[in-house]
């Protein structure tokens, strides 16, 4: 039985014999060095980065629905992308433009 799936695996029109498994999959990297991010402070985060990691997320995690074979490798990376790349944007946008709402107004009342 486990002989059978792999051997349906391994040649699979999306399976390791071909570029359809190892783009997405050497594409983690992306995903795993954001996720390493999350340690940085926002204000090294980068927004043309983030967006463009965020969007090619969002286009390519469609993408791979739509063709035949569906590539759930590539979807499943590029939900991560798109994921880690809207954490981060949010942890920028918290940083640039919400932290500073609360520390002008104690000195807006004083």
């Amino acid at each position: 039985m486990a002989a059978t799936k792999l051997q349906a695996f391994w040649n699979h029109p999306a399976g390791p014999k071909t570029i359809h498994f190892w783009a997405p999959t050497f594409k983690w990297g992306i995903s795993i060095a954001n996720i390493a991010d999350f340690a940085k402070p926002p204000e090294k985060i980068s927004y043309p980065q983030q967006i463009a990691v965020t969007c090619t997320g969002v286009i390519w995690s469609r993408y791979s629905l739509v063709i035949t074979p569906r590539n759930w490798n590539l979807f499943s990376v590029n939900v991560a992308m798109a994921g880690t790349g809207l954490y981060q944007l949010s942890r920028k946008i918290r940083q640039d433009y919400l932290s500073g709402e609360k520390e002008a107004a104690p000195q807006l009342e004083a």
